[in-house]
């Protein structure tokens, strides 16, 4: 069932919400550029086992409200608070992928009757300075490509083949990502200039600073590459992460792809339903 849920004046959220019976739920949150529908399959885990949950379309994602401010892991998190509030949710087991780890390791932070435990799905330990010199080079690799004349068929295709192990449902929710015209022709749901307005807060505001404030459960859940260097590089990452966490468990997936709610959504509902 969709809700559409106001966090402030004039925004509205959707948010996906898949019922259960069993506490606690669980609060499911994209990555940047993304939406609520790649939780889908692990939300129906989640059901199977009695637990409802709630995937939100962060502000400008999705099929929620595009407004001109608020693209920054603060107000996110903060949106995120808000929606809990309405729907009179507590003591969540809250998972967030990619850009969306570092936007509930905030949430976590700054409202921890909210949070019972955390799950850090190959995100929340974002530091973009740390991988590059400028923020100049940064934002050129962030920046993302052109579309112009770009078609969902032809993205259909390039998803299937980039991503065989992928379910049919995971290809369509990757490419609600994107807008579907009439002509069959993709437009950015997220404009360009507000994609790169979250890249440049993700450069001013790494996550690590507020570490220190999570003192409930942490599941880090990188995806390892296949490359031995990159494999090196991402631990190092998550294991400084986990050292300055109170509860971290690491939980890798060696050759996952960035988004294993998508790739793997069977193994990760399990590892979620473990921080219950």
């Amino acid at each position: 069932m969709d809700l559409r849920v106001a966090v402030g004046e004039g925004v509205h959220l959707r948010v996906r919400r898949h019922d259960g019976a069993r506490e606690p739920s669980f609060l499911l949150v994209h990555g940047l550029s993304s939406n609520a529908l790649l939780w889908d399959e692990v939300a129906a885990e989640l059901a199977k086992a009695g637990h409802g949950s709630y995937a939100v379309d962060l502000r400008g994602h999705g099929e929620s409200d595009v407004p001109d401010t608020g693209y920054d892991a603060g107000t996110a998190a903060a949106d995120l608070a808000a929606v809990a509030t309405a729907l009179e949710l507590r003591d969540l087991v809250v998972a967030g992928q990619s850009w969306g780890g570092n936007v509930v390791v905030r949430l976590a932070a700054e409202h921890p009757a909210l949070v019972k435990a955390l799950a850090l799905v190959d995100g929340g330990w974002i530091d973009l300075p740390s991988q590059f010199d400028t923020w100049e080079e940064c934002a050129t690799a962030l920046r993302p490509p052109a579309l112009d004349g770009l078609r969902a068929d032809q993205m259909r295709g390039f998803l299937r083949r980039a991503h065989p192990d992928w379910s049919a449902a995971a290809v369509e929710a990757t490419v609600a990502n994107l807008r579907v015209e009439p002509g069959g022709t993709l437009t950015r749901r997220l404009p360009i200039p507000r994609h790169m307005e979250i890249v440049r807060d993700m450069w001013d505001d790494p996550p690590r600073r507020f570490y220190p404030a999570l003192a409930m459960p942490v599941l880090l859940v990188p995806a390892v590459p296949a490359d031995p260097e990159r494999a090196a590089r991402t631990r190092a990452r998550v294991e400084a992460a986990a050292a300055l966490l109170d509860q971290a468990t690491i939980r890798e997936y060696p050759g996952g792809d960035h988004d294993l709610h998508a790739q793997h959504p069977r193994e990760l509902a399990a590892d979620l339903l473990g921080l219950v």
